[in-house]
């Protein structure tokens, strides 16, 4: 049933395994799919939960509520910006099936706290909660010894042109070490088989052949990447001492896929708006916001379902947080020129404080 793989995919999931540690991989055309996907191999039931960051991609959450899932979604960590452990253990129920953690900004989710706290509150039916990570922004980065795309049940990568690996502008992987979740998502992804329902979500050999030749190169550009990153952060801590800089925990390996940075809390909302706007205006510097709770997104499935006053800690994040450019290639000068670019557009809006 299905068709056979080409052997170009074949190489690009083997040699995924091996750069991850994943026992099994597969190729898919997008992030989505792979969410989809994931989703779909839960089989929920009317009233199940999953778990998820308030703040992500739309798409992480509306493929919970696309599969019949009822979204909880939890707090930031205020330091990592990505889920917070505790708020999950206080929002976790006999009726949690999943909690579909986002490895945000390039830096990896904290699974093992979370597969500790799924174990304490297992699932009347099918026991612990299966963490699921949703590496879009993370491919390469590190958690306690290994890559991302080891832990947990499954992690779901992207490889759309913005990312760290891509592969002709869409295409995503679906890395697992359960062998059962592994035929699942197969079939999915496969025309199906006896036993589960499919469809074609399969990636094209030629995404592949260049999928092979970024894993190649990977570690070399974030190692380029970090090295920009390490730099910049030393030069806002100077030029910027108002900003609240990102970290990178004990343990971890982050990929700086963005530098997600907050504004002093009295520049929160309008003024950061206007420090949005004035940078690329002013100095050709632009800035990024990544990601906003899901439920500030206009004409989103997501839109009014939540509000600020249910997360006031990621709500404050949400309008305090943004990101100067980050790429393996910036020089030296480019990073002097966002620093002061940076201290300029600060000075602008706190002009009346």
């Amino acid at each position: 049933v299905g068709f056979h793989p080409h052997p170009e995919v074949m190489e690009f999931e083997r040699e995924f395994c091996a750069y991850t540690g994943a026992e099994y991989a597969f190729a898919c055309t997008s992030a989505g799919t792979a969410l989809d996907m994931a989703m779909m191999a839960l089989d929920l039931e009317p009233g199940d939960e999953v778990i998820s960051p308030v703040a992500t991609y739309p798409g992480t959450h509306t493929a919970i509520i696309g599969q019949g899932g009822t979204l909880v979604p939890a707090e930031l960590d205020p330091v990592t910006f990505n889920i917070d452990p505790e708020d999950v253990e206080r929002r976790i129920t006999k009726r949690t099936r999943a909690i579909l953690v986002v490895h945000d900004h390039g830096l990896s989710a904290p699974i093992d706290e979370l597969e500790e706290i799924a174990r304490r509150h297992p699932h009347p039916k099918y026991g612990p909660a299966k963490v699921i990570g949703d590496a879009a922004r993370a491919c390469g980065a590190g958690y306690k010894g290994t890559k991302v795309g080891k832990k947990g049940w499954m992690t779901l990568f992207s490889f759309h042109t913005q990312k760290l690996l891509v592969t002709l502008g869409e295409g995503g992987m679906v890395t697992t070490d359960d062998p059962e979740a592994y035929e699942r998502i197969k079939a999915l992804g496969n025309w199906g088989t006896e036993k589960y329902w499919g469809t074609n979500y399969r990636m094209s050999k030629l995404q592949a052949a260049v999928g092979r030749v970024q894993l190649r190169r990977l570690d070399y550009m974030i190692e380029r990447r970090r090295d920009r990153a390490h730099r910049l952060l030393e030069l806002l801590a100077k030029r910027v001492p108002e900003i609240v800089l990102p970290t990178e925990p004990e343990g971890y390996y982050h990929t700086w896929y963005l530098m997600t940075c907050l504004v002093p809390k009295e520049l929160a909302g309008a003024k950061r708006n206007e420090l949005l706007r004035w940078m690329p205006e002013n100095t050709g510097v632009g800035l990024v916001v990544g990601n906003q709770p899901t439920y500030r997104y206009p004409g989103r499935i997501l839109h009014r379902m939540f509000k600020d006053e249910d997360y006031p800690v990621s709500a404050d994040i949400g309008d305090r947080m943004f990101a100067p450019p980050m790429h393996p290639l910036l020089t030296d000068a480019d990073l002097e020129h966002i620093a002061d670019s940076l201290r300029a557009g600060l000075d602008y809006v706190m002009r009346d404080e």
